[in-house]
């Protein structure tokens, strides 16, 4: 009896990236749900590394980024929303129980977290090297960054302040290569096209033992920030090359007012952070499971978790898109979260609190016609 071939997805990457694809593959394999490897072979150009589609094979529906937009569209998708982010909880909650040990940072994968803190790395270049500036209000003259470090930041209303260096040296002690952190075997970069529903991992590279910590604060800020606003917006073709669907977002946060003191050395702004019915929920749920299951399983004050991220979250705000391709506003919005997550008291209420979208009806969506809610 004949049976259908396998659909396969192939994924071409250096040899390195390949070698760290496979041997995260490897690692998770037997503990997470995740696509058959089929198989990887060498190119002129490359190294061909090919799994199982599980979306072509009928295996899963869709990714998270599409369902999270098509439940923005259509409210009666959003129980599959939340569920799936109580699949990838609760599958972070099996890989603890099985996997969990206390290590230091730099027996886990360093893509995400060591590479980019390291002196000299990704965020000193991007954002202590001088070079960046915002536009004042009103002139539109460029103030440099370098010279807002230390000014009183109101970010709608609340009484911050904006100092990138010291926050950056204060990350760097935090998540030095010694501190040990509660870790298991997880995928290491959960985002939104590496979740599909049902839930199945996708995209080994990072994959290995990771911290919970690290891994809560990757989705947290891809659903509030990059997911909805950043990614589409300044890299769309990653969305249009892993998301079938890469629906436009909904909406996007909005900068409604900057002005700058430089005598008293105050920076105010303030702004809206919409977002779609589905990406709250999906946040919603999250951080609900943050407060009752994953913080003591990850180390954390249930009370105090947000606060006790923000170290991680200084690594994803400012550390994955490159802050020179960003509009002024964009990086005011940027720095504002950047500013609330420092906060001890504004860390929870304040940096994840959202409005939900306009109202709009079908026609209003600009979605080419994907309402295939599948």
């Amino acid at each position: 009896m004949n049976t259908a071939p396998t659909p396969v997805f192939c994924k071409v990457l250096d040899s390195v990236t390949a070698d760290a694809e496979v041997r995260g593959w490897q690692a998770v394999s037997q503990l997470l749900p995740v696509p058959e490897l089929l198989g990887r072979t060498e190119l002129a150009n490359g190294h061909l590394v090919a799994y199982e589609d599980v979306l072509a094979g009928g295996r899963c529906t869709m990714l998270l980024g599409d369902l999270i937009s098509t439940a923005d569209r259509h409210l009666d998708v959003l129980p599959r929303v939340t569920a799936l982010i109580d699949a990838v909880c609760d599958s972070w909650l099996a890989a603890v129980a099985d996997t969990a040990r206390t290590a230091p940072l730099d027996a886990c994968v360093s893509g995400l977290y060591l590479d980019r803190i390291r002196p000299g790395g990704r965020l000193d270049t991007w954002y202590l090297s001088g070079h960046l500036a915002v536009p004042a209000p009103r002139t539109g003259t460029p103030i440099p960054l370098s010279t807002l470090t230390g000014h009183t930041f109101v970010v709608n209303s609340h009484l911050l302040r904006l100092d990138l260096p010291t926050a950056i040296r204060e990350a760097r002690q935090a998540l030095a290569p010694g501190s040990r952190w509660t870790t298991a075997l997880t995928q290491g970069d959960p985002t939104e096209p590496n979740i599909a529903d049902p839930l199945c991992w996708l995209d080994f590279e990072y994959a290995g033992r990771n911290t919970l910590a690290g891994e809560i604060a990757v989705l947290l800020w891809y659903l509030l920030g990059l997911g909805g606003w950043l990614v589409p917006t300044y890299q769309p073709a990653v969305y249009a090359r892993t998301l079938p669907l890469h629906l436009p977002p909904v909406t996007t946060p909005h900068l409604q007012h900057v002005d700058h003191d430089e005598r008293h050395r105050r920076l105010e702004v303030r702004y809206t952070w919409p977002l779609g019915a589905g990406r709250r929920a999906a946040i919603t749920r999250l951080l609900e499971r943050v407060r009752s299951d994953l913080a003591p399983a990850a180390g954390l004050d249930p009370d105090r978790a947000l606060a006790q991220l923000r170290h991680f979250l200084v690594l994803r705000i400012l550390g994955v898109i490159p802050p020179d391709l960003l509009t002024g506003d964009d990086l005011l919005l940027l720095l504002a979260k950047f500013a609330e997550v420092q906060h001890p008291d504004t860390a929870c209420e304040v940096f994840t609190r959202t409005q939900p979208a306009p109202a709009a009806g079908p026609d209003d969506w600009t979605d080419d016609d994907h309402s295939n809610r599948a």
